[in-house]
């Protein structure tokens, strides 16, 4: 009866010590998975509510995006598959402090605070401020020509300093869709705004009422985000570069916006 009961105990031990050592690549994310090789699950953290970077597609409810083809694309080229985990912004950081996931993809732009704390890739996608008109509109082609003018924006944001520093005066508006409204109604003059936003809404409207009239000369990367202990930042830079030299950043980017937003320190 003894001898029947150790076998029962070493069984279970087995069994328990079978169980801990499986299950590596779908479980939660440790410190130790920050590098890893060919066929090991990369977990991704997004937001999944961000269009046109990261969100679901309405008809499927699969999770697609600019950054969701850009981060499978690089896991492809490392022979890794890909398991997103989804967050709000708010909490996206805090997810990869947690080792929840290995890499935040979510249109991340790079700033020193960040820096200070996170290691990043190399730029995949570069943004810029424009200046947007209506579509007649030929008064302005650079942004000084936005002196005077009445500007909607967003009163908080980055581009309501740039319209007051470039002497124009701000209509508060609560986002873009209303500015382009009052632009279209003539109750304003001109909106600025982030160039991926304009041409996310102009590829996906077809609105030929307004256009682009000039660049404001702010520009802004946006890269892939890690702890500052992973091995994997020199591994995505490699997977970018192939990316970008055999045309795959260049086709994602003509995809979603019409145009290649994915070339770095571009002129």
């Amino acid at each position: 009866m003894l001898r029947k009961t150790y076998a029962v105990i070493a069984a279970l031990a087995m069994a328990a010590l079978a169980a801990c050592g499986g299950g590596s690549s779908t479980g939660t994310s440790s410190g130790g998975s920050s590098g890893g090789g060919s066929g090991q699950t990369l977990k991704v953290g997004t937001e999944g509510t961000y269009k046109p970077f990261t969100f679901h597609d309405p008809k499927t409810n699969k999770l697609t995006g600019y950054d969701v083809e850009v981060v499978t694309a690089v896991a492809a080229k490392l022979g890794r598959s890909v398991q997103f985990s989804e967050s709000t912004f708010d909490a996206i950081f805090a997810g990869l402090d947690a080792s929840r996931y290995d890499v935040v993809a979510n249109q991340i732009s790079v700033n020193p605070e960040r820096q200070a704390k996170y290691a990043f890739s190399e730029p995949y996608t570069v943004s810029e401020g424009v200046v947007v008109t209506r579509a007649d509109d030929t008064s302005v082609n650079s942004i000084a020509d936005v002196q005077g003018k009445t500007s909607a924006q967003s009163t908080t944001s980055n581009f309501a300093a740039t319209a007051r520093e470039a002497g124009a005066k701000v209509e508060a508006v609560e986002g873009f869709t209303q500015a382009v409204a009052l632009l279209k109604q003539k109750r304003v003059d001109i909106t600025i705004n982030d160039n991926l936003a304009v041409l996310d809404y102009l590829k996906t409207t077809g609105d030929k009422g307004i256009k682009i009239a000039a660049k404001t000369g702010d520009r802004t990367e946006q890269a892939f985000a890690f702890r500052n202990d992973s091995e994997l930042p020199p591994q995505f830079d490699k997977a970018l570069a192939q990316l970008r030299a055999d045309g795959t950043l260049a086709k994602i980017s003509q995809k979603w916006f019409a145009e290649d937003v994915s070339k770095p320190a571009a002129s």
